[in-house]
Parts: C-alpha cells; sequence; structure tokens
C-alpha cells in the first residue's frame, strides 16, 4: 500500500473514531476496540510473549489488523514485563514468570497501605508515596540504602524508557504501514479505584467509608491533583485519541455511597482533562445502570463510555443518547460458543437499537475475549458493514491536532521533590541559558513523577 493510501486510511479511520465520540454525524458505525486481547493471541502468541516480546507482540497485531481491516483503531498495551521484573513489582503476577505462559496476567490486591497512613498521603501525596507506599509494593525498594536497590531503580528508567520505545515504534509502524490509529492515550484512575485497588484493598476501603469516611473522602480530594498530572504527562500531546480510564470499584456501591465517595472527585478529575482539551474514553466496569444519570453532569461530547458485558448498553443508550458516545454490545457469550448466524442477528439488532441516531462504536465489553472465535469475528465486522451504515457518502475528517498545554486553573501545580527554584539556588550564579537548562530540569521532575504514580495501576 502506497504511503499515500496508508494516510488517507489513517485520517478516515481517525475522524470516523472522532466524529462518532463526538456525537457529529459518520458513514457507518466504527469497530473501535477497547481492550482487544484477541487481536494479542490471534497469530498464536502465548500471553508471555505479548508481555516480553514486543517484536512478536507488533507482528501479532500486524497480522490481525491486515485479516480484519474493517476495524478503525487498535488497542494499546500498558504491561511491560521487563520493567515490572526491575523493581520486582508486587501487584502483580505475570504470565511466564508467575502464572503458566497462557494465562492472563493477575492483579494482587492487598493492604498496602495502612489506615494511620491517610494523614501521610492527605498531608504530602508524593512523599507518602516514596516514603511508605513503594516500598511496601517494589520488592527492590524495601532495602533503600543497599546498592541491590540503587542498581534496580536505574535498571527500572531504563525499562521505562525502553517501554517508551516500543510503544513509539509500535504506534508509527501501525500508522505509516497500516494506517491504523490508536485508541486512547494516557491512562488515570479514578481517585476511589486508587486507594481502593492498588492502596487500601477494597475490604479495607469499604470499611473506611463506614470507620473514616472524612478520611476516605479527604484523600480523593487530594488525589485529584496526581491523577490529572499524571492523566496529561501521559496524554497525546496532539489531543488525537483520548485518555484511558477504568472504573473498577463504583459498580459494587449503592447509589448513596456512589455520590458521597466516588463521584465528585472523579467528576472534578473528568473535567479538569476535559478542560484541558482533551476527550477520554471510560470503561464502566460492570453494571453502572444505577449510576448512569450522573454522567449527563459531564460535558457533552466529550467522554466515550464502554459499557461492560454485565451493563446494559439499551439502558446507557436511552439514558446518554445525545448526550455522550458509548461503545460496546457484543455479548462474550456470542463471540466465544455462539456461530456466525447468532452473531450477525445479535449484531444486526444492535445496528437496529443502540446504533440508531449514531453516538455509537461497535465493540466487546472491556475487551474481545482470547478466545473468541475468528468466524465470529469476522461476522460481527460483515454485520456492521451490511447493517451499520448510515452515510456512505460521508467521510468525516480527522480534528485540527491542537499541540500544547492547556492551563486548568482549577489544577494545583505539580508536587515536586526538586523544584527548580531549589536548583537553581544550588547552582548558583547561570553564566548562560537559564531557560534552556530548567526546561530540561522540570522535563526530568515530571518523567520520574510519571514513572512513580503509574504504580497505583
Amino acid at each position: 500500500m502506497s504511503s499515500e493510501k496508508t494516510g488517507n486510511l489513517f485520517e478516515k479511520r481517525l475522524g470516523r473514531y472522532q466524529a462518532a465520540i463526538g456525537l457529529q454525524p459518520v458513514d457507518r458505525i466504527p469497530i473501535a476496540t477497547g481492550s482487544n486481547y484477541f487481536a494479542e493471541v490471534y497469530s498464536g502468541n502465548t500471553k508471555q510473549q505479548t508481555l516480553y516480546d514486543p517484536q512478536k507482540w507488533l507482528e501479532a497485531e500486524e497480522a490481525f489488523v491486515c485479516d480484519f481491516p474493517e476495524i478503525d483503531v487498535l488497542r494499546d498495551n500498558r504491561i511491560y514485563g521487563p520493567l515490572f521484573d526491575a523493581i520486582g513489582c508486587k501487584t502483580y503476577r505475570l504470565p511466564g514468570r508467575d502464572l503458566p505462559p497462557d494465562i492472563q496476567f493477575q492483579f494482587v490486591e492487598d493492604e498496602y497501605m495502612k489506615e494511620q497512613d491517610y494523614d501521610k498521603l492527605i498531608e504530602n501525596p508524593l512523599r507518602f508515596m516514596i516514603e511508605s507506599f513503594l516500598p511496601k509494593i517494589l520488592g527492590e525498594f524495601a532495602d533503600p540504602c543497599a546498592p541491590r536497590s540503587h542498581i534496580a531503580f536505574l535498571k527500572a528508567g531504563m525499562a521505562q524508557m525502553m517501554m517508551g520505545q516500543v510503544m513509539r515504534n509500535r504506534t508509527v509502524v501501525l500508522e505509516e504501514k497500516h494506517g491504523m490509529p490508536q485508541p486512547m492515550a494516557g491512562f488515570f484512575l479514578a481517585p476511589y479505584d486508587v486507594l481502593a485497588d492498588s492502596m487500601r484493598g477494597f475490604t479495607a476501603t469499604m470499611t473506611d467509608m463506614f470507620r473514616r469516611p472524612e478520611k476516605l473522602t479527604a484523600a480523593c480530594d487530594v488525589l485529584v491533583d496526581e491523577v490529572c498530572h499524571l492523566a496529561l504527562a501521559t496524554a497525546d500531546p496532539f489531543k488525537r485519541w483520548p485518555i484511558f480510564v477504568p472504573t473498577h470499584k463504583a459498580m459494587f456501591l449503592s447509589p448513596s455511597q456512589f455520590d458521597r465517595f466516588y463521584w465528585p472527585s472523579f467528576k472534578k478529575t473528568l473535567e479538569i482533562l476535559i478542560e484541558a482539551g482533551h476527550t477520554v474514553r471510560a470503561y464502566l466496569e460492570g453494571n453502572w445502570s444505577a449510576h448512569l444519570h450522573r454522567l449527563l453532569e459531564l460535558p457533552k461530547g466529550k467522554i466515550l463510555f464502554d459499557i461492560d458485558t454485565r451493563g446494559d448498553i439499551v439502558k446507557a443508550k436511552e439514558i446518554l443518547g445525545g448526550h455522550s458516545c458509548i461503545a460496546g454490545g457484543v455479548q462474550d457469550s456470542r463471540l466465544i460458543l455462539g456461530t456466525p448466524k447468532e452473531v450477525r442477528d445479535h449484531v444486526r439488532e444492535l445496528c437496529r437499537t443502540v446504533g440508531t441516531g449514531g453516538g455509537y462504536i461497535l465493540s466487546a465489553g472491556c475487551n474481545f475475549p482470547y478466545d473468541t472465535k475468528p468466524e465470529n469475528f469476522r461476522a460481527m465486522i460483515d454485520a456492521v458493514l451490511e447493517f451499520g451504515v448510515y452515510d456512505s457518502s460521508l467521510s468525516p475528517k480527522p480534528r485540527e491536532l491542537s499541540p500544547g498545554v492547556q492551563t486548568v486553573a482549577s489544577l494545583k501545580p505539580r508536587r515536586l521533590v526538586t523544584a527548580w527554584d531549589v536548583k537553581k539556588a544550588e547552582l548558583g550564579e547561570i553564566k548562560g541559558d537559564e531557560e534552556l537548562i530548567r526546561r530540561n530540569w522540570e522535563q526530568l521532575e515530571q518523567m520520574a513523577h510519571v514513572w512513580i504514580w503509574q504504580w497505583i495501576l
């Protein structure tokens, strides 16, 4: 395929995706996967190879794109095995290391933060991360004075750069060779999920809602700025694709619990990122039916909501239709156990109901399962091409690039370990261009901040 044709294909796919998120007219329902695990194993790779062999991972996705060129975006991956190994991360069990090569990675939830640590977190989140949290979840940090710990941090920093190069190379190959955009760039968690997933764990956080509710809400409030800075630092600088946030614990909360503990800090986080010029892709894990009406409080056409297979996508359409784009609908059971005809009929019904009026992207829940039958995936695509067409004469164009950082008044400045003013005072008189030195110093501080806060995921 010529570079011109590839470029045109990239723009057509990206334009369709962006237009759907923005509730604009599109030619057909986009097929835009949020977490397409099926693509990773389609060519025969093990799950270990996806996490440890970047070339194998890329080859698998290239094979998938070639066989299913009708998809509009292809997910990215946030787990890189060598980085987790270098620092001894305890919060994940990885395939081929702790698990058989064909088993999906697993998150290890525990009470890494104790109840008496709330005040430390609230007073200074960055210091809490360095002095209290990271030593508990990063095995190589257990004895920070040991030479092994120093070497481990050097290795982990280098692994972070290696991961960045892997992701950049993947993006360039998929775009320039196959005309394939990403579905998202950047990541964060809702403040409540930071606590309930990574720090306190689910059981302790649920207990905190009754025993220390003020501490819990205060911690959520202070985490807003931290997760916003993490999201903005890892987002696409041109704002082409949305920032990704998986929501994990909201499905376990009653409406009153959600309204008090989860929603205020999550809403504020989303509003800050939108005001900064970004869109967001939020995966609503589980059944959000009791909370969907709250999403109407957010700006219109700025967030794509992935509806889980356990959720009710028809109800989501009834509530959010005309306000926010939704994705999902294809049931895992149909893809794994059904026949191509059953999948075709299922997708036809989705196009007829949820797809009416636009603002809909076809996907499964969180992902297309590893054990999806290829013939069923093909039947799904063919059904969209047959029943999901709105107006074939349309060809939405991508939005104009919007580089640069937009200041948000409600976002507090990033907490730095060593601010430039401190470093400048240590240097004394600067005999050349101070701006050249300051810019690089602060960039490195930001990169360190990202490295520290990525471990909440």
